[in-house]
């Protein structure tokens, strides 16, 4: 029985305020290539790791929490949404060299109930590397929450925050697929040439070099905004709200300025959503997994046309995955931030 080397990424300290590398570790494991006989679990050996956002907020104390959620265990390995490859199985669905996505740990190999896995990967002539994010949980997100949250109508005005990350760029493309004005922001110069020459949004902004957002949105959105895609929250939603036209929709995905912060930011412009018959809604991705096979029917074609582009931040090694997560926070990722743990 073949017992090898296995590199995790654990949580070492809880965090309070922004995370640090520090508050992980890398650790040298070992783990036994064998499925205990009387399990249904699945060995996987990880290819490709996410770095998503809500990561933050699982790195929290659960006392500290009041989302309802679990959050991550000291020592042990981060969770996330991952590509792997099928080492051995005791469930019958998948077989040793079966490629699938799901939860896995941040670690080389893991030991997982089958019912972790999302889905078997079926396509393979596009990167597997996009499962983590136009083809996985991002590409999801974007889908239902523009399609279905936002109920789009071709001329709308759609405004993206966080442009540049994992969803954000899909919206946009998304929007404009479907006859929208679109402007993003983002944080830094590239981000805006990017979404502006290889993404096509109609305009993008730093919003960092906008000293008067309301102004900023007044530039680009003379008319006002039909639907505002909202990742950031904090001030840039309470500067949009007065900018919203009548009957505008929000689809809330995330909050990234506020993940951070020991007590979030408070929006004062709310009464705007009853003058302007606004609708605001949160969402998860969870509410759309049934959608995920119309979902890959909309979106392969896309991507093998070239009609949808997709711009990824690969890290190689695990040793580097604390670095690329903590960089999400402080717009360090240019694109869907995936860690590289092994070569297919």
């Amino acid at each position: 029985m073949a017992e090898v080397r296995n590199k995790q990424v654990v949580l070492k300290n809880y965090v309070v305020g922004f995370p640090k590398e520090s508050d992980m570790d890398i650790v040298e494991g070992t783990i036994t290539l064998k499925v205990p006989e009387d399990s249904s679990d699945v060995l996987l050996k990880n290819l490709y790791l996410s770095c998503d956002p809500y990561m933050r907020l699982l790195m929290t104390k659960e006392e500290d929490l009041s989302l309802g959620v679990v959050t991550y265990t000291l020592h042990s390995p981060l969770t996330g949404n991952g590509v792997s490859e099928v080492v051995e199985s005791r469930d019958p669905d998948y077989e040793k060299g079966d490629l699938v996505y799901g939860m896995t740990k941040w670690e080389e190999y893991s030991l997982i109930p089958s019912s972790q896995i999302l889905f078997k990967i079926v396509h393979t002539d596009v990167p597997l590397s996009y499962y983590t994010g136009i083809l996985g949980m991002p590409g999801l997100t974007a889908y239902g929450g523009f399609f279905d949250v936002s109920s789009p109508k071709k001329g709308d005005n759609v405004f993206v925050s966080a442009a540049a990350g994992a969803v954000g760029q899909l919206v946009g493309q998304f929007a404009k697929l479907s006859g929208c004005y679109v402007v993003g922001s983002a944080g830094s110069k590239e981000k805006v040439d990017l979404l502006k020459n290889k993404l096509g949004f109609d305009e993008a902004f730093n919003y960092k070099e906008e000293p008067d957002l309301n102004a900023a949105l007044k530039r680009y959105f003379r008319e006002g905004i039909d639907i505002y895609f909202e990742n950031v929250g904090g001030k840039t939603l309470d500067t949009v709200l007065p900018n919203m036209r009548l009957h505008g929709r929000i689809p809330v995905c995330g909050m990234i300025s506020q993940y951070n912060l020991t007590q979030p930011e408070g929006v004062t412009n709310l009464a705007h959503l009853i003058f302007k018959r606004v609708k605001m809604e949160g969402f998860n991705v969870n509410d759309f997994c049934h959608l995920f096979p119309k979902f890959l029917e909309f979106a392969l074609p896309l991507i093998r046309e070239g009609k949808v582009v997709y711009v990824e931040d690969i890290v190689e090694g695990l040793e580097n995955a604390p670095a690329a997560l903590v960089g999400l926070y402080t717009g360090g990722n240019v694109g869907k931030q995936v860690v590289v743990v092994a070569h297919e």
